[in-house]
C-alpha cells in the first residue's frame, strides 16, 4: 500500500506544488506496475489517498488524523481476493 494524493491525480490536477504533485503522479505509476507484476501472488497493491489531514505537514483545517487514517487501515486489511493495482479514497476508488 502506497500513500499517495489527490494532487497526484491527473484527473483532478490543476495547480499548487509541482514538484509534490509530480513525485505522486510517479508513485502511482509505480503502484500501477507493482500491481501488474505482482498479479496472481496474494501481495495486493493500491494507492491511498488520505485527503488533506491536520499534521505538521498539511496544516490545520484538514480533516482529523483519524480519518484520513481510515484508508489506510482498510487497504492494509484487505482480503487475498481484495482489489490491486488502484486509487483509493475512504476505501472508494477514485480517478487516477
Amino acid at each position: 500500500m502506497n500513500v499517495s494524493s489527490g494532487t497526484g491525480s491527473l484527473h483532478y490536477m490543476t495547480s499548487g506544488t509541482p514538484a509534490y504533485s509530480v513525485s505522486k503522479v510517479a508513485l502511482n505509476a509505480l503502484t500501477r506496475i507493482m500491481a501488474a507484476e505482482l498479479l496472481g501472488t496474494n501481495i495486493l497493491i493500491n494507492a491511498i489517498d488520505p485527503g488533506w489531514v491536520s499534521t505538521d505537514m498539511g496544516g490545520h483545517g484538514g480533516r482529523p488524523v483519524e480519518e484520513g487514517a481510515r484508508g489506510i487501515v482498510w487497504a492494509s486489511t484487505l482480503p487475498d481476493n481484495g482489489p490491486s493495482g488502484g486509487f483509493f479514497f475512504d476505501g472508494k476508488p477514485t480517478p487516477w
